[in-house]
């Protein structure tokens, strides 16, 4: 019988917020047993195993960091957006860098598949970031895998401390904004909102 209160969201949560603590790379079952006060075996009625546990805060994280940049960008179009889509993305991964961690490399099996509804709902947000600019149909998807790579390399980075030097990190991040801002004016078609 499994243990009251405890079903695949809860075990789930409590894993996502042991990775943050320990990385993702540190997360086992037997932690997370141990974190809930259950057996390990008693996990496997809630969740499919290690691999499974991982996609689930994979997908978890994806739906967090979608609702994150979405709310953030809501009422706001071109460089506006662009600022609150960046620095709510880079305060997610931030935030919870294990569970976002599980996100990388992680691959979908399919349309259906939960973490490709989550993955393109992450995109949809930063896609409507970039409706702000008038991009030629043929750029959109080249802007949106610039735009992920500019967020994701800089929050991943700085969530594995690899920012050493002197220079203040948040006038870094305000300056990749500022640059990734003039680079897609400078692809749109000459409309976008300044």
């Amino acid at each position: 019988m499994p243990r009251a209160g405890l079903d695949p969201a809860a075990v789930v949560a409590a894993g996502a917020a042991l990775a943050d603590e320990v990385g993702i790379a540190h997360l086992t079952m037997g932690s997370l047993a141990e974190r809930l006060g259950v057996r390990t075996p008693s996990l496997y009625k809630h969740v499919g195993g290690q691999d499974d546990l991982t996609r689930r805060i994979a997908v978890l994280a994806l739906t967090e960091a979608a609702d994150a940049v979405g709310l953030a960008v809501q009422g706001y179009a071109g460089r506006d957006a662009l600022a609150a889509a960046a620095r709510a993305f880079r305060g997610f991964v931030l935030d919870h860098p294990g569970r976002y961690a599980a996100t990388v490399g992680m691959e979908s099996s399919g349309p259906d598949d939960p973490l490709a509804a989550a993955g393109k709902r992450l995109l949809s947000a930063f896609l409507a970031v970039l409706r702000g600019y008038d991009l030629p149909d043929a750029d959109v998807d080249h802007a949106l895998r610039t735009l992920r790579s500019l967020c994701h390399g800089f929050a991943t980075l700085q969530s594995a401390g690899g920012f050493q030097w002197s220079a203040d990190i948040d006038e870094s991040f305000e300056w990749l904004i500022a640059f990734a801002d003039r680079g897609l004016r400078a692809a749109g078609r000459g409309t976008a909102a300044r």
